[in-house]
């Protein structure tokens, strides 16, 4: 009886044993599904946001450290006693400094401050690829991964320090009736660069977050697999805070709860024992809470449509500078046609256009144009009628509207050589102004109609139609 216990005991430890093997063989091939190019493209990404947070962290950091050095050295000539720099601040805007330049030793796991279920999702996954085994690809990312969540950490820790600054800085000025104008604004100033630097941390934020498809694809191959699912439920941030039950998300979760019948005769029972008039009060003060909560959605609208920091009411805060150079680029084309007369056909000028977003409002840019030649109705004739050069400046008026301008050097007829174009004279030059409307096709993709009006039409031999009207696209 007990060898017969012993070889059962035995062939279940066996079967055990082979099936673990063969899931790990199983999740093994699956994960070979992933793109090769996953781990340098995730890499790259990780590696390049790191080297922009800590640049433009020690950029920050130095400016701060200089406006506060300003506010101290015109305090100095107000009062000679609290004028006098801190050098407990002093050496912790240099201890700042020097943890975001310095490269830390290597980092086994790191969490962020603040929970963030995408790269939760990104740094389980990393982990369980490197356990697996994945010829050691995973390893690198995961490092890289860990050393950007170590620079959220210490930006965090920036910001709360920031926010102390600014409050005894504050602190230290309202003791005094009358300030200089100096002081306010260098204080002022203080405050702007506080708010642009928390929001560039919350942009890197976002360009983490923000998957790209390589990335989407790796995660959608790694849930496919059973022991990966496992493997998230045990070891991600929220699984090992919270305990993810194995039954989670199944039937048996919802044993204990109330039914949505018996919380609706609740609410019955309860009505009914306030008298005639419980129902009429209970919906007048449901229909004041929801002005109230109407109220607050204004103002937290307000905050993220650009209100900037509540303690800076005027302050408007340019959001483009925060985002990266390639970010506030907007590429451009537009078609216009021109009537025909005795002189030139009809054509039609194609335009491409570079610009650069200054901020929320207005963007700038140049641009190259070619105008061909239709011809008429009865004799259609395609040929070249010249190129030109351009510059634009939009400036949004209300919601989509913008009042435009712009000024366009054209050379109106054919040439063979570039050497042709070198006649300045034969340039012809345009001033104008007027007006586009923008609209939103897509995500990416949005239409632009202009009227503009040209105030050097009339100088131009032979006179040219001095309303243009130009449709076209912005990506």
């Amino acid at each position: 009886m007990v060898q017969i216990l012993k070889y059962c005991l035995i062939t279940l430890f066996i079967c055990a044993t082979a099936t673990c093997t063969a899931q790990s063989a199983d999740s093994l091939r699956d994960a070979e599904n992933i793109p090769a190019k996953f781990y340098s493209k995730v890499q790259k990404k990780y590696a390049s946001i790191d080297n922009n947070l800590s640049k433009k962290s020690v950029k920050y950091l130095e400016k701060l450290q200089k406006q506060e050095n300003r506010i101290n050295k015109k305090l100095f000539s107000v009062d000679s006693l609290s004028g006098k720099a801190n050098e407990g601040v002093t050496k912790k805007y240099e201890s700042f400094i020097q943890g975001f330049k310095e490269k830390k030793s290597k980092l086994d796991k790191v969490n962020l401050n603040e929970y963030n279920s995408y790269i939760d999702t990104l740094s389980t996954s990393l982990n369980f690829l490197k356990k697996l085994g994945s010829n050691g690809k995973a390893a690198l990312p995961l490092e890289k991964l860990n050393e950007l969540k170590d620079k959220f950490n210490q930006s965090a820790k920036v910001n709360e320090f920031i926010t102390e600054r600014k409050q005894q800085i504050q602190q230290l000025l309202s003791k005094y009736t009358k300030l200089p104008r100096s002081i306010t604004k260098q204080y002022d100033k203080l405050r702007k660069t506080a708010y642009y630097y928390k929001a560039q941390v919350n942009e890197y934020k976002s360009m983490l977050k923000d998957p790209k498809k390589i990335e989407e694809t790796a995660i959608n191959v790694l849930n496919k697999i059973p022991v990966f699912q496992k493997f998230m439920k045990k070891n991600s941030e929220i699984g090992s805070i919270f305990g993810v039950p194995g039954n989670f998300g199944a039937g048996a979760n919802i044993s204990g709860l109330q039914t949505r019948a018996a919380v609706q005769n609740l609410i019955r029972q309860r009505i009914s024992s306030g008298g005639p008039n419980a129902m009429a009060e209970i919906k007048q003060n449901l229909a004041e809470a929801g002005k109230e909560v109407d109220k607050l959605k204004e103002k937290v609208n307000q905050l993220n449509s650009g209100g900037g920091d509540p303690a800076m009411p005027n302050f408007k805060p340019n959001d483009q500078k925060t985002k990266p150079f390639l970010k506030r680029v907007e590429y451009g084309f537009n078609i216009q046609f021109s009537k025909n007369n005795q002189w030139v056909p009809s054509s039609a000028n194609l335009a491409l256009s570079l610009g650069y977003k200054i901020n929320n409002k207005s963007s700038a840019g140049i641009g190259i144009s070619y105008s061909i030649g239709l011809g008429t109705l009865q004799h259609i004739n395609i040929s070249s009628q010249g190129l030109g050069l351009r510059s634009y400046l939009d400036w949004k008026i209300k919601g989509q509207i913008y009042a435009s301008g712009g000024y366009e050097m054209n050379y109106n007829s054919a040439f063979k050589n570039i050497e042709e174009l070198k006649n300045e004279s034969a340039w012809q030059k345009s001033a104008l102004a007027g007006i586009s409307k923008k609209y939103r096709i897509s995500k990416k993709l949005k239409g632009k109609i202009q009227l503009l009006y040209d105030f050097l039409a009339y100088r131009h031999t032979p006179v040219s139609q001095p309303f243009l009207f130009r449709v076209g696209y912005n990506f």
